[in-house]
């Protein structure tokens, strides 16, 4: 089997996988894949996923499935999943990142249990002390990349610095803008905001031998707003502004529907401006941005929403395979090499 191409899926995991995680595979080729020659290593119970396989018509990209019936429950510790996961379906889709079988994994399970199982087969990169998640993020021309948004609660100024390098990385090779820009979230843009953690990795980052177009400070309404490429945060307060943005997403989208289709009158006007409004849906639809990557580790891992459904699963799908065709990998061997060459890593202030 080619690497190339080929994608490994954790077929198990999720809120309602396997059905999800098959249709999702299956909307992504109607729709996204079909001049992509891409293969699926699909992790799971066999007895289950072929007949689903067969029904939606995917036994060409997904024939190959690594059969076991240990899986990883959602809300399972990390140390619980690493001491009973090996095997699991969830642990056998990394494997095969880390025996290079496939050249990304992807999972819509335990976000703990899949970061803790990523670090003990693949390991960090040499100089990165924590990996972050990073998540796309809509604005209103283009899209920013976050981080980290959920791996990494608590955070030093060196680790903040590291998931800018990373961060910046990951945007020059997945969106191929040469010098994207970097802000630090804070509660203001004054100087004097913010607290020692912020205001130390304000400073290295305002290293200009880390060679980053860095803007300096940022607040919460430039992610979506703003023109900041990446925005760099712990993982807590990330984490709670993605789901504070999707569950905003989501609002939106009730009143949307209930402005469109409340009366006949609304009905009307809708059909006569279909084409614009369906436009509209289509950009605030939190789906879309569905896919968080693990950064800092030697390999890719995907990770989708739990609860996800078809339509975001391929999404996270096609964040697989962007990353696997593009120099993300190498983007980051160089950054990372610039970060500790100027000896900014060093020690904590």
């Amino acid at each position: 089997m080619r690497k190339d191409l080929t994608i490994s899926i954790d077929a198990m995991g999720g809120d309602n996988a396997p059905e999800i995680v098959i249709k999702g595979v299956e909307y992504y080729l109607k729709h996204e894949g079909k001049n992509r020659d891409v293969r699926f290593l699909l992790h799971g119970n066999k007895g289950v996923l072929s007949p689903l396989l067969k029904k939606a018509l995917l036994t060409k990209n997904c024939s190959d499935i690594i059969h076991t019936e240990k899986l990883i429950e959602m809300d399972a510790k990390p140390s619980q999943a690493l001491r009973r996961g090996k095997n699991s379906s969830m642990w056998n889709s990394i494997a095969s990142v880390k025996d290079g079988v496939a050249c990304v994994a992807v999972s819509a399970g335990n976000t703990g249990a899949l970061m803790a199982m990523s670090k003990l087969q693949l390991r960090m990169k040499v100089g990165v002390t924590r990996p972050a998640i990073v998540a796309t993020w809509p604005q209103k021309n283009n899209w920013c990349v976050v981080l980290d948004v959920g791996a990494n609660i608590e955070c030093d100024a060196l680790q903040l610095t590291e998931f800018a390098i990373l961060g910046e990385a990951f945007y020059r090779a997945l969106h191929k803008k040469n010098k994207p820009s970097v802000g630090l979230l804070n509660v203001g843009t004054e100087e004097l905001k913010g607290n020692a953690v912020i205001k130390a990795a304000h400073e290295r980052l305002s290293n200009g031998h880390l060679n980053l177009n860095y803007k300096g400070y940022v607040e919460g309404t430039d992610i979506s707003n703003g023109n900041i490429d990446v925005v760099v945060t712990d993982g807590f307060t990330g984490n709670i502004a993605l789901k504070t943005a999707e569950g905003t997403a989501k609002l939106i989208g009730y009143f949307f529907n209930q402005a469109l289709f409340g009366n006949l009158w609304s009905k009307i006007t809708t059909f006569a401006n279909s084409y614009s409004l369906l436009r509209l849906k289509r950009q605030i639809d939190p789906r879309r941005a569905n896919g968080g990557v693990f950064l800092g580790l030697n390999g890719i891992i995907i990770k989708s929403h739990g609860g996800t459904d078809h339509i975001g699963f391929a999404n996270a799908v096609g964040v697989a395979l962007d990353l696997a065709e593009s120099s993300f990998m190498s983007e980051i061997d160089i950054s990372l090499n610039m970060l500790h060459e100027n000896g900014v890593e060093g020690s904590n202030k």
